[in-house]
């Protein structure tokens, strides 16, 4: 049936114009995902973040300290370049303040599990040791 289409849901609605329809879901599902250039800014960010690093450890000549901090911040930076440019979350939007809180609440949960596990396995190990 012409005009005849589902929502997400199941439901079946009565579209207006099904060239305009299909023209605006093209336009947000590009919304969606990130152009070339973002993709090459994220990557070129990406290759940076880890030789910036990479050269630190292999030339030596910083402390040990100064370069643990280095490599943790990049990490860092890394992980937000990865999460922005790769992934896409944001804030902007309502469907990207969604999935960035379902994502910090997924790897808060992960952080707490695995956390949990070495801290029981450390102690189980520190009572059998005595």
């Amino acid at each position: 049936m012409a005009g005849h289409r589902t929502n997400k849901f199941g439901v079946s609605a009565l579209a207006g114009n099904s060239a305009n329809d299909d023209n605006a879901n093209s336009v947000n599902h590009a919304a969606d995902h990130g152009s070339v250039k973002t993709y090459l800014v994220g990557f070129v960010l990406s290759v940076v973040l880890t030789v910036i690093p990479f050269w630190m450890v292999m030339e030596g000549d910083f402390s040990k300290v100064t370069t643990l901090w280095s490599i943790v911040v990049f990490a860092l930076v890394q992980i937000w370049v990865h999460l922005k440019y790769f992934l896409h979350l944001n804030f902007v939007t309502e469907d990207g303040r969604a999935s960035t809180i379902s994502f910090l609440f997924s790897a808060l949960i992960i952080f707490m599990v695995v956390g949990l596990s070495i801290w029981i396995i450390y102690e189980s190990n520190a009572m059998m040791m005595y």
